[in-house]
């Protein structure tokens, strides 16, 4: 079998938990990883890793909250390999509260990173990858609160509800096949996603809600199984659950 051409993929939030598990898979299956997160002692030794072992990475600072800061992500991307293929949008917070207890600032915060920060990832790539030979490929981690709210995560499930339709949206207006567009939905996933939460309701019940949680490499294995596929082929979304979750 002809192995399939390596893809330039950048990836954001890739320091830790989902991010970090698709940067070692997809540099394993051969690609070029572009790799952005806020800890830059994390993404160098993870860049001193995947080289170690024959792979091929490289990093830059990233906070997706800024328009401009993802516009230079992707330039620099562009600048070591080459061309961008894949736009893996992960970065994202998950504080979580009863809205009652009114932590505006966590609200806010949850709809920079996870909407937004989406939004600025897609309109750094998109015009990159429509003006290239072979199109591009965009990945927007969600979560199974894109499809169901439970309480203390209102805000944070909007806001995966948002990167929903916003995918969806994305697919339909490039319907011409050159974009493909991807949604992952994981259920609850071993991160340190829950680290953020503050409200101490909200910190206990998560422990609960987590006690059978996904290998973040089993995400990654899907966002994988995505890009690998032919041209022609576009896998619109992915909801993946430990086996053993009833949520």
């Amino acid at each position: 079998m002809t192995k399939a051409p390596a893809k330039v993929v950048a990836i954001t939030g890739a320091s830790s938990g989902i991010g970090e598990a698709t940067a070692r898979r997809l540099a394993d299956d051969g690609h070029h990883v572009f790799l952005g997160a806020r800890r830059t002692d994390r993404l160098a030794s993870l860049v001193r890793e995947i080289t170690a072992q024959g792979g091929s990475a490289a990093f830059r600072a990233l906070d997706v909250t800024s328009r401009a800061d993802v516009h230079g992500f992707v330039a620099a991307a562009r600048e070591r390999f080459g061309r961008l293929d894949v736009m893996v949008n992960n970065a994202g917070v998950m504080p979580l509260s009863p809205l009652a207890a009114l932590r505006v600032d966590e609200w806010d915060r949850t709809v920079d990173v996870n909407v937004r920060g989406v939004l600025h990832g897609i309109a750094a790539a998109l015009p990159v990858m429509r003006a290239q030979d072979g199109g591009g490929h965009v990945v927007n981690i969600a979560s199974v609160g894109a499809y169901e709210v439970s309480p203390t995560a209102a805000v944070y499930c909007a806001s995966k509800f948002a990167v929903r339709a916003i995918s969806e949206g994305l697919r339909q207006e490039c319907g011409d096949g050159r974009i493909r567009v991807t949604l992952v939905s994981p259920g609850v996933t071993e991160s340190e996603l829950a680290d953020s939460i503050g409200d101490p309701t909200a910190r206990e019940a998560m422990k609960a809600y987590r006690a059978v949680a996904l290998p973040a490499a089993a995400v990654a294995d899907g966002i994988a199984y995505a890009v690998s596929r032919p041209a022609g082929v576009d896998v619109n979304e992915l909801v993946i659950r430990p086996a053993a979750s009833a949520q």
